[in-house]
């Protein structure tokens, strides 16, 4: 991102010692009853050349004396190899210590502190990712110069530690960021501003967004457009902050061309940085997801429209996609930010794929989602009878379905399309508690659901017939989504499979008795 500001780095010497220690191998001191758990050779080494320098002595002055090679003890005190528990005391006995001042964990030195750090480092695989030859702290090098070395390796290590979030602590801070959304409505006052500010700057008059302000957007922040067809397929676009060029595919999949474009934007019109962490990467990508969407469906012209829906009692996801021409799932997206905070309508959304798991979740209207154990909603499996489930067996599933579903939590107007997308259909879905829905165009919806999830018996349960025909009698060889490796588990013995859905299946087809 934008480069950030100078930084003083200092180096705590106590703790530069406690990088990833080397501990010495079973078959070497530990074998002969004369080590301690945890021996770390490379302090081992440090404190012998510390003790034999401090007295004057060479290492052929040392080998002479021990009876060994002057080789061998380098490799000892380059922390290579581990000392035989005799030869460890005969180095003690010309070093005039005892083994126990040799075997202390603490480094000697500040300086040998710093060269300790440096050689854990070194040993480290993101230092042998870098390709470069291995610094070795000679006597000429001074010791603030070690300093700056070991504080750009630990800068390195955080740098490649900062993403390596374990999946719980990725959920963690998705669940945190969830609940910042609710709290403040999924209203973001200062990323509206900016947008306003950015097409304001572009000239700006109301309606839809056309491409050429796209390029006028790009323009303004200082960067041009290239369209490229070998763009990396883990990437959106690709920016050069060097020459303040942005890489596109040539037909994004799936997504908006000017989306791909306002998202990438947003990232520079809010001065993000790096991300410190998993966290501050998940705030920034929401920001720059709603940057786009409010560039695209815009404050200004978005509110007056859907205040005059409200007042005709008409208020319609299809409508609002069809005048800022977005996609049904980007004007879903934008009125739950506008909802709340100007229409004063409490409000949820969900984007689910047809097995009726949830990709994406926001509510601050009370309505009941599955959850883990960390709070977690990404990767559950919504409630069978909600309108996400039953749009895709309704015949109008890419027009609007609405239903009222009556929940533990009250009832809850719905109203729910599907949409394809790169990685198959997903539904969309938008609603509010029972009192709001006569602000909508589908109010009069017949269809009518009724859910108690999460009692166990409404959809983690198969019917009692089916249970017990078919418990232990079925095996379903499960379809393995990424999703399920790296968000929470669904509850089952088959995580992923609806269990009612595999007995229902088998009922169907089981051969008919005579």
């Amino acid at each position: 991102m934008s480069p950030k500001k100078n930084r003083k780095y200092s180096v705590n010497v106590k703790n530069v010692a406690d990088v990833t220690a080397v501990t010495v191998p079973a078959q070497g001191l530990a074998a002969q009853g004369g080590s301690q758990p945890g021996l770390d050779a490379v302090t081992l080494g440090q404190r012998i050349r510390h003790l034999r320098r401090s007295k004057g002595m060479t290492l052929a002055d040392l080998a002479s004396r021990v009876g060994s090679a002057s080789s061998a003890l380098s490799t000892i005190e380059n922390g290579r190899r581990e000392p035989r528990l005799s030869l460890l005391q005969a180095v003690a006995a010309a070093l005039d210590v005892t083994v126990e001042d040799l075997l202390r964990t603490e480094p000697p030195s500040r300086r040998a502190a710093l060269e300790i750090a440096l050689e854990h480092a070194q040993r480290e695989p993101s230092y042998a990712s870098l390709g470069l030859p291995a610094l070795r702290p000679s006597p000429r090098i001074p010791t603030d110069v070690l300093e700056h070395v070991v504080a750009l390796h630990d800068e390195l290590r955080r740098r490649d530690a900062r993403f390596a979030a374990t999946p719980e602590a990725a959920r963690a801070a998705n669940v945190a960021l969830r609940k910042h959304m609710r709290s403040v409505d999924n209203y973001f006052p200062e990323v509206e501003r900016t947008a306003a500010a950015a097409l304001r700057a572009v000239g700006y008059g109301g309606g839809a967004v056309p491409q050429r302000l796209i390029t006028d957007l790009a323009t303004h922040f200082g960067f041009t457009l290239h369209n490229v067809t070998d763009l990396p397929e883990s990437t959106r676009s690709v920016t050069d902050l060097a020459h303040r060029r942005i890489y596109l595919p040539q037909q994004p999949a799936g997504h908006d061309p000017r989306y791909v474009v306002l998202q990438t934007l947003g990232h520079f019109a809010l001065g993000h940085t790096d991300p410190t962490d998993f966290a501050d990467f998940l705030r920034q990508r929401v920001e720059a997801n709603y940057f786009a969407a409010a560039a695209l469906v815009p404050e200004e012209a978005a509110v007056p429209f859907l205040q005059g829906a409200k007042r005709e009692h008409a208020i319609d996801m299809e409508d609002l996609r069809d005048v800022f021409a977005v996609s049904h799932e980007t004007a879903a997206h934008r009125f739950t930010n506008l909802a709340t905070h100007h229409l004063d309508l409490p409000v949820h959304f969900t984007r689910t794929d047809s097995s009726g798991t949830i990709y994406k979740a926001y509510e601050n209207d009370g309505l009941a989602y599955p959850t883990d154990a960390t709070g977690a909603i990404e990767g559950q499996r919504a409630c069978r009878q909600y309108s996400s489930r039953q749009v895709y067996q309704a015949p109008e599933r890419y027009g609007t379905y609405a239903q009222y579903t009556d929940t533990p939590n009250g009832t809850f107007f719905c109203t729910a399309h599907v949409q394809p997308a790169a990685g198959g259909e997903f539904a969309v879905t938008v609603g509010v508690p029972f009192p709001h829905a006569k602000w909508f165009r589908h109010s009069g919806t017949q269809h009518r659901a009724k859910s108690t999830c999460p009692a166990p018996s409404c959809c983690r349960r198969p019917p009692a017939n089916l249970e017990t025909r078919w418990a232990g009698q079925a095996w379903p060889s499960a379809r393995a989504h990424s999703h399920l490796l790296a968000g929470a588990l669904p509850q089952g013995t088959f995580p992923g499979v609806d269990t009612g859905e595999v007995y229902a299946f088998l009922d169907r087809h089981a051969p008919t008795e005579d």
